[in-house]
């Protein structure tokens, strides 16, 4: 258990991600809390604060003590849900119910994410979380050495194509203007920690003959999302998750579009390039 002067309880999720956090909300709203709870998520990957029943505003101002927020939506605010009459870019949070990590199509990806639920789904909906950071130490050591200077290429088009979403010329034109990125596929932090940058837009190991390539990827996916390296969420209105984006992969499982499901969402700015 960590605390922050005695007001903070984080108890483990399972063994190998993460933690619940326990405290009032003046505690978790305090600015002297956002570097503990920050530690926190750097060392368990998720933190769950069940029915935390935060505002936007306060959803802005936790996110603001734990790091530096990206301007998107409205005040900070961007709003999850298949309804495009909520979200213009509905159409592509289907990519969200595969296996990803966010920003692979940068060359810094955001550092973390805060999700609160407002609206659920009778059915599915729930999101999972795998500690990649956790995979990656648990590999054999034969394993370890076969991938550690190879390269991933990442296609947003890829993601796309691989969660159903059709290519039409309205499509292509979005998904072809997002740059491919190659990154290192065992990605050493600055923090010496090592973690694997795969999920739903690794499209192929450079150089390596596509069939063998697919057959890896697919091997180290298996991995990583193995039960002892997982955690799926079942939603309560109210409950808040806050990720850590660089070493933790996530998804959400399928729900119907017509369910009405709205999270909100705020975004933490990358701080580390990819090696």
């Amino acid at each position: 258990m960590a605390t922050v002067a005695g007001r903070i309880a984080a108890h483990p999720l399972t063994e190998a991600i993460g933690a619940r956090i326990e405290c009032d909300l003046a505690t978790l709203l305090a600015p002297e809390s956002g570097p503990e709870l920050r530690r926190l998520l750097v060392d368990r990957g998720v933190l769950l604060v069940p029915q935390a029943n935060l505002s936007d505003e306060q959803q802005v101002t936790l996110a603001s003590h734990i790091g530096r927020i990206r301007e998107e939506g409205e005040k900070g605010i961007f709003k999850i849900t298949l309804d495009n009459k909520a979200n213009a870019q509905a159409l592509y949070l289907k990519g969200s119910m595969n296996w990803h990590m966010d920003g692979t199509h940068d060359t810094v990806p955001v550092f973390g994410s805060l999700l609160s639920g407002r609206v659920l789904s009778r059915e599915g909906g729930q999101t999972e979380f795998a500690n990649s950071y956790a995979a990656y130490d648990a590999l054999p050591q034969a394993m370890k050495d076969r991938i550690a200077d190879l390269r991933v290429e990442h296609s947003f088009a890829v993601s796309m194509e691989r969660c159903g979403v059709e290519r039409t010329p309205e499509t292509a034109a979005h998904w072809d203007s997002i740059p491919l990125q190659q990154h290192a596929l065992v990605w050493t932090h600055a923090s010496g920690r090592k973690s694997l940058v795969i999920g739903c837009h690794a499209s192929h190991v450079v150089g390596m003959d596509r069939a063998e390539s697919d057959a890896l990827l697919a091997e180290l996916m298996d991995w990583v999302t193995q039960p002892r390296f997982t955690w799926r969420h079942e939603w309560t209105v109210g409950d808040l998750l806050i990720w850590d984006n660089t070493g933790v992969l996530h998804r959400a499982l399928p729900y119907p579009i017509g369910s009405g499901r709205m999270m909100h969402r705020t975004t933490l700015l990358g701080e580390e390039a990819f090696s």
